[in-house]
């Protein structure tokens, strides 16, 4: 029984394995090309093993500070300001997908237009968002809340309209009232598709903050994004940020997937039977 679980497992991380060797192989590769073409390769693609290295590196390469303390500094604002989006976002997709439901009137109202914000590149987004609050920090919360607002309206939304028939019959034999409805059967309902939705949201609000750093700069991960690509400072610091902002976005999901985890008591249960 051991050896077939352990099998399971190995099948399990497996792809994961696989891909992670297909591309750092193609990493590589591409670093060597460029190596044997460019004088400074470093300044390009550098090999994995330097970027590494950078992130352990006690050399100073702008205002007295490593390239990993640039990195860790610039993050506190621009994860600080997603994190705020990303939980204002999340409390009014919630809110708006209950509205939605108790009023089709509603929804029929605001869904096109949830639709339509949502196709607004963020590029295009932020400069209007800005101009109507007159605050860069603002704005940036702002943009993270619109991005991550979406995805949670709709799943939850989704979610809602999952329950059968069978149990608003159910519920109308017993004469419950509409909030018991909301809080026995649909809110528990929607839970996993709530968080779904947190799932696609976190990154999304990371990846918004990355980018109105760009454009506004005044700090944040992408403002210095843009200035080591403009070789104001070493170029290590653009790898270093790229996957440290990879690192938060699958962690961010991952840790929605806890939290789904801790709330559900029930998918535990299943996910051990599964197991065994």
């Amino acid at each position: 029984m051991k050896s077939k679980a352990f099998s399971q497992k190995i099948l399990k991380i497996l792809p994961a394995i696989v891909w992670t060797i297909i591309l750092v192989g193609a990493w590589e590769i591409g670093a060597t090309v460029v190596a044997n073409h460019k004088r400074t390769p470093e300044n390009i693609l550098p090999h994995l093993y330097q970027i590494i290295a950078a992130i352990f590196s006690i050399k100073k390469v702008a205002n007295g500070m490593t390239a990993t303390q640039i990195v860790l500094t610039s993050a506190q604002a621009t994860l600080l300001r997603a994190l705020l989006g990303f939980a204002l976002g999340a409390l009014l997709g919630f809110v708006f997908a209950l509205i939605m439901k108790m009023s089709g009137v509603v929804e029929k109202l605001i869904f096109p237009y949830l639709m339509l914000i949502q196709l607004i590149p963020v590029l295009g987004l932020a400069p209007i968002v800005l101009s109507i609050t007159g605050d860069i920090n603002k704005s940036r919360v702002l943009i993270a809340a619109i991005l991550s607002f979406y995805p949670v309206a709709t799943n939850t939304l989704a979610g809602f309209k999952s329950v059968e028939k069978e149990k608003y019959d159910l519920m109308y034999i017993y004469a419950a009232k509409k909030w018991m409805l909301y809080s026995k059967v649909l809110i528990p309902a929607s839970i996993p598709y709530f968080f779904t939705g947190l799932k696609i949201a976190a990154p999304m609000a990371v990846t918004a903050s990355i980018l109105v750093d760009t454009l506004q700069g005044d700090g944040g991960l992408g403002c210095m994004l843009s200035q080591s690509l403009k070789h104001a400072m070493s170029i290590y610091v653009f790898w270093l940020i790229v996957l440290f902002s990879a690192f938060v976005g699958v962690f961010s999901g991952k840790v929605m997937g806890w939290l789904e985890m801790l709330v559900s008591p029930w998918k535990r249960t299943v996910n051990a039977k599964k197991k065994k």
